[in-house]
């Protein structure tokens, strides 16, 4: 589709049936339009459940419902939010934390030490933060309705990070009753401890999601507004998330008025909307978004690493890289390695094997050598989110010039996110490889880059399984200071480029687009959270 054609021809006006049933509503339920903010999010939030996948539109619906213990701010310190503080006790072994009094949950009753530590407990075996946290647990419980004890084997430093995490996986607190049920199994009534209630009533599948104030809602009384840290204000009484996934119509809608913000503009769309009366383009996240193509280890031909290493030599990032944001190499930047760019952590170790002269007769020698040539591939394909159709469509095609047999498995994202739970083989509704979109930011370090993790059944999503890269990532957690630090990043990246979890395919950056007069936007995250009109 040839978007700025279809806006010069169509003008700014998005149509009714795109934006959904929100135009037609009736007065009552629109209230005035000063106190209702719409939002169009990047795609559908197809699953309420923040512990039940990584995407970003469930990541954002959790910051509107639930709180955590601890925020990360701008300058990734973790600052109070439900936590009123904690003190430290036997050299790094027993943490005590206190919350504050008043927070409530939607449902009206407190928000007390026993969520916490029910919360805790369900959130560590899917986080893989969590997971260290949990292999050096001794205990956890409640010492009363405001106070619990975390006991450690060992110490760990970094705990307050892991409960004060911004993305994939936050540790949200909810009431016992939730926190207690199987995180294999997402429950789906929302019961918040956040600013923001579900109205379920409204939410409609593929079109609209829809929030209202918690009137009750009491923010931490401490800190500055900065990425999930200091008070959490709900400035509107209402918030309509409109699930528009055409580009142009988008595009429309916010010069015509119709919504405040559009969470992601893809590249192709910024010069119309930087030229537009009243639209305001930003970089809410600085970090970018680090792209990588992601193996199913479980299931073949990528269960051998012989496989995933012979695919190295395909990839060229660059291709990549300008298919999801056009060719304007400001936007992007190719030649990543496992960390993202401005990682402490980056490094050229290993990094010929993607920034090397691309070779396809030399991949399929690879490939004929491990058994491999004319193996079947099937990719798992969202056509209705912009970059990741543009990233797949350039990876079905490298797969297929590697002599795979591919099957292009398109569907929504929605789809996309319940088949890639499925560790069976592709007869069984299984899969073998996709594209994962991470911020930058939460991949800076081994602590939360969940695409580093060697750990089998336990790790995400494609379950790669190498001791020796968890060997070198428990190091890091023990590691002295910085140089120590980065010593172990570059082996950590060797052994990624020997046993493959994934292919880096690059860092590209996108910005947010929002009506002229809309204030309050915290850096880092795209959440409509603190924001005020006028």
């Amino acid at each position: 589709m040839n978007r700025r054609g279809l806006l010069a021809a169509g003008g700014a006006v998005a149509t009714a049936a795109a934006l959904g049933t929100s135009l037609n509503r009736p007065a009552l339920a629109q209230g005035s339009a000063a106190n209702v903010l719409r939002f169009i999010p990047q795609a559908d939030v197809t699953i309420l459940d923040p512990l039940a996948t990584t995407a970003y539109p469930t990541r954002n619906h959790g910051h509107m419902c639930w709180d955590t213990l601890y925020g990360i701010d701008a300058d990734f310190v973790p600052q109070p939010q439900l936590a009123e503080g904690h003190t430290v006790e036997d050299d790094g072994k027993r943490w005590i934390f206190t919350l504050r009094d008043g927070p409530t949950f939607h449902d009206g009753t407190k928000v007390r030490a026993a969520d916490a530590v029910a919360s805790i407990q369900r959130w560590m075996p899917r986080d893989t933060h969590g997971q260290t946290l949990q292999a050096r647990l001794d205990a956890i419980r409640a010492l009363d309705d405001r106070r619990f004890e975390i006991r450690l084997k060992r110490p760990f430093g970094r705990l307050l990070d892991g409960l004060a995490k911004a993305s994939s996986y936050p540790c949200f607190i909810y009431p016992e009753r939730f926190a207690t049920q199987d995180p294999t199994k997402p429950f789906t009534e929302v019961v918040g401890s956040g600013p923001y209630q579900l109205v379920p009533g409204e939410r409609v599948s593929g079109s609209q999601i829809v929030y209202r104030k918690f009137d009750k809602y009491v923010p931490t009384p401490v800190g500055t507004p900065s990425m999930i840290a200091g008070p959490k204000l709900a400035n509107f009484e209402r918030m309509e998330w409109k699930v528009i996934p055409d580009s142009a119509t988008s595009a429309a809608a916010i010069q015509a008025g119709e919504v405040d913000w559009w969470e992601v503009v893809p590249s192709d769309l910024n010069t119309v909307l930087a030229q537009a009366r009243d639209v305001v383009l930003e970089r809410i996240d600085g970090s970018g978004t680090y792209a990588s193509l992601r193996f199913n280890h479980l299931q073949p031909p990528f269960d051998d690493p012989a496989v995933r290493r012979a695919l190295l030599g395909a990839v060229l990032q660059s291709d990549f890289m300008a298919a999801a944001n056009g060719d304007d190499r400001k936007l992007w930047r190719d030649g990543v390695g496992f960390f993202p760019v401005d990682s402490p952590l980056a490094s050229d170790a290993g990094l010929d094997a993607i920034t090397a002269p691309r070779d396809y007769n030399k991949v399929k020698a690879a490939l004929a050598a491990a058994g491999k040539a004319g193996a079947k591939v099937t990719a798992l394909h969202a056509t209705d989110v912009s970059n990741q159709n543009a990233l797949m469509t350039v990876g079905v095609d490298m797969l297929q010039k590697c002599g795979f047999d591919v099957t292009d498995a398109t569907s929504d994202w929605g789809t996309l996110l319940q088949r890639r739970q499925n560790r069976g083989p592709v007869a069984q509704g299984g899969w073998n490889a996709l594209v994962v979109l991470l911020s930058g930011m939460e991949l800076n370090t081994p602590a939360g880059h969940l695409l580093l993790r060697g750990n089998g059944a336990e790790a995400w999503f494609g379950w790669p399984n190498d001791p020796k890269l968890e060997e070198l990532r428990d190091s890091w957690f023990d590691a002295p200071d910085l140089d120590a630090q980065k010593r172990i990043g570059r082996d950590i990246q060797t052994q990624a480029f020997s046993s493959v979890p994934y292919i880096p395919l690059g860092q590209y950056f996108v910005d947010s687009a929002y009506r002229r007069g809309l204030t309050g936007l915290r850096p880092g995250i795209p959440l409509p959270l603190n924001v005020r009109r006028g």
